[in-house]
């Protein structure tokens, strides 16, 4: 009986882990890339808003560039006029938590109002959220579900919380992007709004268009993009 017993911390473990790797990793399920003939890309903004926004809507106005947003509720509070000024601007504002915490260090009812939380919640859906780190537990997609909220991923990541100068980053951030692509960046470091100028100038060189995440718009990651999107994580 024992035994038993210590068995189930086991399996516990075992069962995020395998939830993260296929919510985070994989992202079966979740919205990922848009449709892979189209020149379309969506540029997505995590963690803000913060003191780098009013720069990167600035970078964004001088491109007539078009962006989608994912806040968190302590930054919607600190910062309530930049998050007015996303939406006057036009920008997407979906949800990126309550908290920035991955969802492994969340119980069941603090996930659930993790989740459940959105800066839009009394407008009309679809509502999206992206968990922080991309992070899964056994029950986000559930609770997901249950709060009527889409899980939205993305298969390029910009790698701004690096130390590398802009122009490397945008040189990586633009050999793995393909129409219909996600791109990954951060309301918050330093090298963002040149990295984001740098980014915005080379899609256009590609015939590329960024538009808003709804616009793109995402699809569900199925099994093929979903084992590309593990061997970008893991395989190099």
């Amino acid at each position: 009986m024992r035994r038993g017993w210590l068995l189930i911390p086991g399996a516990a473990l075992l069962a995020a882990g395998l939830a993260d790797l296929l919510g985070r990793a994989a992202g079966w399920g979740a919205l990922g890339p848009g449709d892979r003939t189209s020149p379309r890309v969506a540029l997505t903004f995590d963690d803000g808003p913060g003191e780098r926004t009013g720069e990167l809507l600035a970078v964004l106005a001088r491109h007539g560039a078009a962006a989608t947003f994912f806040v968190t509720a302590p930054a919607c509070a600190a910062h309530p006029d930049l998050l007015r000024a996303m939406g006057e601007a036009g920008h997407e504002i979906e949800a990126h938590g309550r908290w920035h915490t991955h969802a492994l260090h969340l119980p069941p009812w603090r996930e659930w109002a993790q989740v459940q939380w959105h800066p839009r919640a009394t407008e009309p859906g679809p509502h999206l959220y992206r968990p922080p780190y991309g992070g899964h537990g056994p029950l986000t997609r559930l609770l997901a579900r249950l709060a009527r909220r889409q899980v939205a991923l993305w298969d390029v990541e910009g790698r701004d919380w690096t130390a590398a100068p802009a122009a490397d980053l945008a040189a990586q951030t633009l050999a793995r992007t393909r129409p219909g692509s996600v791109i990954l960046l951060h309301d918050g470091p330093s090298v963002t709004p040149e990295l984001l100028g740098r980014l915005l100038v080379g899609l256009r060189e590609r015939g590329l268009a960024p538009v808003l995440l709804r616009d793109l718009p995402p699809r569900r990651i199925g099994w093929r993009e979903g084992l590309r999107r593990v061997r970008a994580s893991y395989g190099r």
